[in-house]
């Protein structure tokens, strides 16, 4: 791949323990089904949130136990993972702070639907499912917001099955470099820098090919000039071209 040894990712992540309460209220005010809360009443409810530290590649939670708890990344990355009825690990989404998982069920007997694991160092603010159900009680809103979150993303989650099963490798690659670059692309002067590690197993994961497959298209696209590479990290210098790319496949 690329002959760059020195990673151009400069991921700055607070330790848990300095995880602010500036940072914890900012991270809070930003959840959409909270946006719309006064302050007075999300000091409120940051209390109900506990604050844990993650070192890279710990596991957070585990699909199938029971969802006992909500979690929103406060600092650092995460990755959310299922197993196929194949047995094959699939890499659902990277998360960034500011984003949610576990619990958002305001049923008993609920299980996490995904496996998170902490991608780099993590500072996670953690509510027990009974609080947040509280919490929906008071605030019919915010239960009415997470009841279109919820169906939001089972629309993802289709659209992601869907995109699996119709596009090929290179389209596949394609659309998640694109979706990636949207959410965590940086300018920089290395191109459209994806500001999340990015292993070509996590590529395979993300695209429900062999890693062999992801590297083999990788290499392409960076042969083609349509993106640059290194160890765990990809910037995009074509955006338009991978458009094409998941565009033709899909037709």
């Amino acid at each position: 791949m690329s002959t760059h040894r020195k990673t151009p990712l400069k991921i700055e992540v607070t330790e848990s323990h300095q995880c602010s309460v500036d940072l914890r209220l900012k991270i809070l005010h930003g959840l959409p089904f909270f946006a719309d809360l006064p302050h007075a009443d999300i000091e409120q409810i940051n209390r109900l949130f506990h604050e844990y530290g993650y070192p890279p590649n710990e596991t957070i939670c585990f699909a199938g136990d029971a969802a006992e708890r909500l979690f929103v990344l406060a600092d650092g990355r995460v990755k959310l993972m299922r197993y196929s009825t194949s047995g094959k690990n699939i890499l659902l989404d990277m998360l960034k702070p500011g984003e949610f998982f576990g619990s958002l069920s305001a049923q008993d007997n609920d299980v996490y639907p995904d496996t998170a694991e902490a991608q780099t160092q993590t500072c996670v603010l953690s509510i027990r499912a009974a609080d947040f159900h509280r919490v929906l009680e008071k605030y019919p809103k915010v239960a009415l917001k997470v009841l279109e979150i919820t169906s939001a993303r089972l629309y993802e989650a289709r659209e992601r099955v869907r995109q699996l099963s119709a596009l090929t490798v290179e389209g596949r690659v394609a659309n998640v470099l694109l979706v990636l670059g949207r959410k965590f692309g940086k300018r920089s002067d290395v191109g459209l820098l994806i500001e999340s590690p990015l292993a070509r197993d996590d590529l395979a994961a993300m695209t429900g090919t062999t890693t062999e497959s992801a590297s083999r298209v990788m290499s392409q696209f960076q042969k083609d000039g349509l993106i640059r590479t290194g160890r765990k990290w990809v910037s995009i210098l074509d955006q338009s071209a991978l458009e094409r790319i998941a565009e033709a496949e899909s037709e």
